[in-house]
């Protein structure tokens, strides 16, 4: 049985679970997420905890088992505290700002890049070089702080461009020209 699968998932306070035959709708204080579930995992919610079963015994099923279960925790931790990915700009002038509903960063470009939020995903920055994404839906916080992360990937010689703040670049060493010749 799929170790992930078979973890019960505990509501916190503020957040309820409906079930429409093979849809889930999940609403918490920061919103509301829903999901379409496959035939062959069943989900009950009794008592506030989760659980989820499969039909049958494929290899396909037991996939999906550990795939919905990940899912719908995700659900409930989105709609209860939400998620956030944050990034840092490295460079020689290199700044962000926040304007209205959108970031304007000068990295290092012939003009300034705008990004602006999507329904769900709020943006932020702290300091000049810092923009912190955030959102209930994981995957959508991941692929948007993606995006953001592809404007300008960082450069392995002097670490400059835009990179999570848990990344770890891996330097490399210049050129050392002159050095060794006789």
């Amino acid at each position: 049985m799929s170790r992930i699968g078979r973890k019960e998932i505990i509501l916190p306070a503020g957040v309820t679970v409906e079930l429409n035959g093979q849809n889930v709708v999940v609403n918490g204080p920061k919103g509301k997420l829903s999901q379409d579930i496959d035939k062959q995992i069943v989900v009950k919610c009794e008592n506030g905890v989760i659980c989820l079963t499969r039909t049958n015994e494929t290899n396909d099923a037991k996939a999906k088992h550990g795939l919905y279960r990940a899912l719908l925790n995700n659900m409930v931790h989105g709609v209860s505290e939400g998620f956030s990915k944050k990034l840092e700009i490295k460079g020689v002038g290199y700044k962000v700002s926040k304007q209205g509903n959108k970031i304007v960063m000068n990295i290092g470009l012939s003009h300034n890049v705008e990004v602006v939020e999507d329904d769900g995903i709020k943006l932020e920055c702290p300091s000049a070089t810092e923009i912190l994404v955030s959102g209930i839906d994981k995957q959508m916080v991941g692929q948007y702080a993606a995006k953001i992360r592809a404007l300008k990937p960082v450069e392995p010689y002097h670490g400059y461009g835009i990179k999570y703040s848990d990344e770890v670049v891996i330097r490399k060493v210049g050129k050392t020209a002159g050095k060794g010749k006789k």
